[in-house]
């Protein structure tokens, strides 16, 4: 794993805008997403090309005289590798990789790198591995263009099959393999879910653009140290744990991989697991970087990609992280839905009253006072302990007093099957040792 992350190579980005395509909706710093995108697969960027066309060539995707721009820095240069912040079809890669005598990656292939290069669980590595192959499936013919024809020798003559359709086959085997483990995952996390929402636990899954700050605001949550960098996917494996907020319900809270603009599609069908496990939830996080000029975009195409999932109905509150480093006073729209947190996870501010936020929603609001029982009442007590609810606790004669933190859901359910009253404590009662 270290080995390549340390590889490295000299390569000349491209992006060409074309006039069809823009609007005044469209990702203003895409160019600065893209650069991200590509130091993040370990290249060192020698050069970038931008332009603007009317139309994607059906050759080249670029017009004849750029693309001859592009072959003559890359001649300069010396570099290896072009990037396109584009999707190419497999004859336009052809047809690039052969004018310019480098090899050619576009948006697609750049983004199937980086989570190969960051994948760490094993169903992680399955899912990527079977995005790879769908992708590499309809390129094959660059990698085998010299062993286009049948096999020949003793033993080998007759109709045979050409190194192609041996490979087709053999990805084709590949993907049948990988989908059979796949479903075996599914299987678990469909029964993991089951036991889940029988225990009446719920789930929290946090969503979002990519590089938006989720992980930190998951590590936040739930006291967790998991890897978190500032760099696009660097969160590709799924988390599941439990909060740190005693004395409610029990709330699992779920990091999840982060959303991008045109997203592939061999991506989405490969992580149909992890994205299960989002459409599974009871409320979603939708994270924010408030800092980005491109929030408002990528905000909207967080919940596009929401609804193509089917997941657009699920509740959904909005955070808006990294309040630090943006003035929030400006940035505040009055609304009528108070249903909006603004944090930062780096500083440690504004958790607590997210968590609030959070609480109300399962257990319409939190109970903070003191309430009685019966000395004898030995089990409830228990049971109020083992829910990590108490505060403090005081005797005095025949009754206890507990300084509770609880969901008033919850609190109400006790209040109608446990012998339990609110009360305003005598501070004279004695302190239990």
């Amino acid at each position: 794993m270290q080995d390549r992350e340390k590889f490295t190579q000299n390569a000349i980005l491209v992006q060409i805008e074309l006039f069809k395509l823009k609007t005044k909706d469209s990702q203003k710093n895409s160019l600065l997403e893209f650069k991200e995108l590509a130091l993040s697969s370990g290249a060192r960027i020698f050069g970038e090309i931008t332009g603007k066309q009317d139309r994607p060539s059906a050759k080249y995707y670029l017009k004849q005289g750029k693309a001859e721009e592009v072959k003559k820095i890359i001649e300069s240069k010396n570099a290896e590798l072009v990037i396109f912040n584009h999707d190419l079809s497999p004859s336009q890669e052809r047809n690039l990789e052969k004018f310019l005598g480098a090899r050619v990656l576009d948006r697609t292939g750049l983004i199937l790198d980086i989570f190969a290069r960051r994948a760490s669980s094993h169903i992680g590595k399955l899912q990527v591995e079977l995005a790879q192959l769908k992708h590499l499936s309809t390129r094959l013919v660059r990698g085998w263009s010299h062993l286009e024809r049948q096999k020949g020798g003793i033993g080998l003559r007759g109709p045979g099959e050409t190194q192609l359709e041996t490979d087709r086959r053999l990805i084709a085997n590949r993907i049948k393999s990988i989908n059979k483990k796949l479903d075996r995952s599914h299987s678990q996390r469909s029964v993991n879910r089951y036991s889940r929402k029988k225990s009446k636990n719920k789930l929290v899954s946090l969503i979002g653009y990519t590089n938006a700050g989720k992980t930190s605001l998951f590590n936040k949550l739930t006291g967790q140290n998991l890897y978190a960098a500032d760099m696009p996917f660097a969160t590709l494996d799924a988390t599941t744990r439990k909060n740190t907020t005693p004395g409610i319900d029990s709330i699992l809270f779920s990091d999840t991989v982060g959303f991008i603009s045109d997203l592939p599609t061999q991506l989405i069908e490969s992580f149909k697991g992890t994205l299960d496990e989002l459409r599974s939830a009871d409320l979603l996080l939708h994270v924010v970087d408030t800092s980005d000029s491109d929030a408002d975009f990528k905000k909207t195409q967080v919940n596009k990609l929401l609804k193509d999932l089917k997941a657009d109905s699920i509740p959904q509150l909005m955070v808006n992280n990294k309040c630090d480093l943006t003035n929030v006073d400006d940035l505040i729209i009055p609304k009528v839905n108070d249903f909006e947190s603004w944090v930062s996870a780096k500083e440690n501010t504004g958790i607590e009253d997210l968590k609030e936020k959070i609480n109300n929603h399962f257990n319409e609001g939190i109970y903070k006072g003191w309430i009685s029982i019966d000395s004898s009442a030995g089990k409830l007590r228990s049971r109020l302990f083992a829910l990590g609810c108490v505060d403090e606790e005081k005797i005095s004669n025949e009754q206890i007093y507990l300084s509770i933190t609880m969901g008033i859901k919850l609190l109400n359910e006790f209040m109608q099957n446990e012998d339990l009253q609110l009360i305003e404590i005598d501070t004279t009662a004695s302190k239990v040792s």
